[in-house]
């Protein structure tokens, strides 16, 4: 396989998994070496100038972040998921692969922000992004790797994983308000909640989708469903006085009564190089996405036809397309968390616990519900548990500034799942069942070094494991996910 234009010239030769670890890393440090020398042997740097692009208040800015990854167990690259591949172990890893990867550091995008001035300290604000794929051009859309892989065995299933990024026009963010240093910001509209800030500020990480499973997932910053990282029809506040941050964020639902409603809470505190946050959630509805099984594709055309016997649907037909429809287990939410980091020179450590509860929705849902980026839930669970579910999800690790150029990173993240099932499988702790109690493990390294003001490369390994009920269905139950990549921020 040629790495060449990878990030410098060069080659590697195929070999086996250690090897081509071994391989990226190398890549990595000699398109670095390059790069370093080539800056050292430039001409004195010419007077800083203001390169922001910003008018009338308005600011453009940008994202582009892409790399090269090997994994010892994955699944062919999507041209749509956010992060390309499936950086952690999942139910269908299955074979090395080797691809060109967006989004490993940061989500690309582009975007515009604005603040204009009005009365005192505040000032009208708004932000709108919009999230691509760099390596296929393509808008990020989760739900539409998950749609093409409908139908498909786990064995023959590319990269498809679900997240509140689906194809929207402004996926990233899309809200206006108001904002004042004294008092805070209010803003409405499509919202990064209060949770999933606190994971980006408290992950070592920084929630890289290909370095960190708490920024892969989304699950602890979405309060157990990745869809809910982000928040539509939301209005959201924040502020800080003094050494205190605090927060507040409600989802209204569109309709009556709590079904998709979300509220959560922050309050926190910071001095001394110690940061501290503590989280609250609860979310009525919470949907976790699925591509529909081989038998429920071929259920759609008997969904669509009253003329059985007895009826498919006594209300009548029910006609879904496969090519716009999805599974999807209802549950309602809980979330309590806390995270923390203490500063003490060049290094910085983190760590952070999150307990979710899941439960059956008050509300279930009816087949032919609509999810985020407009797709159709054609098989819809409201049943999965009639014993509650508990995540607890724990992290920890370390962020050392080298040089003023060059960060290292180490971290660990685990979570235990309890045991939700009933019967015979009642305190089951094995993988003969996904409502057994079982265990996750993952470690991650990164090296990100800044070559400029916008432009950095970075390399690093992230391993993950699975056991117990976690690891029921899996073709394989652990895998090394290494990367190497550029990005270009203005």
């Amino acid at each position: 396989m040629s790495y060449a234009n990878a990030c410098c010239d060069g080659s590697a030769r195929r070999g086996g998994g250690i090897a081509r670890v071994v391989e990226v890393w190398v890549l990595g440090a000699v398109c670095w070496g390059a790069g370093t020398l080539a800056q050292a042997q430039s001409a004195a740097p010419a007077p800083k100038a203001d390169s922001s692009l910003t008018w009338n208040g308005i600011t453009l800015y940008g994202i582009v972040d892409l790399g090269v990854q090997y994994q010892t167990q994955g699944v062919p690259v999507s041209d749509y998921f956010p992060a390309g591949t499936e950086s952690i172990i999942q139910k269908n890893s299955n074979g090395s692969i080797t691809a060109v990867t967006p989004n490993n550091l940061s989500q690309s995008r582009i975007g515009l922000s604005g603040n204009e001035p009005l009365m005192g300290d505040w000032a009208g604000v708004f932000r709108l992004e919009t999230f691509f794929n760099p390596q296929s051009g393509n808008l990020s859309d989760a739900l539409k790797s998950q749609v093409l892989n409908n139908g498909r065995a786990l064995t023959a299933q590319s990269t498809n994983v679900d997240s509140s990024v689906a194809g929207q026009y402004f996926a990233g963010a899309a809200y206006a308000g108001f904002s004042s240093p004294t008092v805070g910001s209010f803003t409405f509209g499509r919202n990064v909640t209060l949770l999933a800030d606190g994971i980006a500020k408290y992950d070592p990480m920084g929630a890289a989708q290909a370095f960190s499973w708490l920024g892969f997932s989304g699950t602890t910053a979405g309060g157990g469903d990745t869809e809910d990282r982000r928040l539509d029809q939301s209005v959201k506040y924040s502020a800080k006085y003094g050494a205190v941050h605090l927060g507040a964020l409600y989802q209204f639902s569109g309709a009556s009564g709590s079904a998709n409603t979300g509220t959560q809470l922050q309050l926190g505190i910071e001095g001394g190089g110690v940061s501290v946050d503590g989280y609250y959630f609860k979310k009525y509805n919470a949907i976790a996405t699925a591509p529909l099984s081989a038998a429920q594709v071929a259920g759609l055309a008997t969904l669509c036809t009253t003329s059985v016997a007895p009826p498919a649907n006594p209300n009548g037909a029910l006609c879904f397309s496969p090519s716009n429809s999805l599974a999807a287990t209802n549950s309602d939410n809980e979330t309590f968390s806390v995270m923390g980091s203490y500063s003490f020179g060049a290094p910085k450590v983190f760590a952070g616990y999150e307990h979710i509860e899941f439960e059956n929705p008050k509300t279930p849902l009816l087949q032919g519900s609509l999810t985020i980026g407009g797709y159709v839930l054609a098989a819809v669970n409201n049943t999965a548990y009639v014993n509650h579910k508990t995540l607890q999800v724990y992290w920890a690790g370390v962020k050392f500034a080298a040089t003023p150029q060059l960060d290292l990173t180490a971290s660990y993240v685990g979570f235990k799942q309890s045991n939700f099932a009933s019967g015979a499988k009642a305190g089951c702790s094995d993988s003969s069942s996904a409502a057994c109690s079982g265990t996750f493990s993952s470690a991650g390294l990164l090296a990100d070094y800044r070559f400029a003001k916008r432009f950095d490369a970075y390399i690093g390994t992230l391993w993950s494991a699975v056991d117990g009920g976690l690891a029921n269905g899996y073709l394989n139950k652990s895998t090394l996910t290494t990367t190497t990549g550029i990005r270009f921020r203005f």
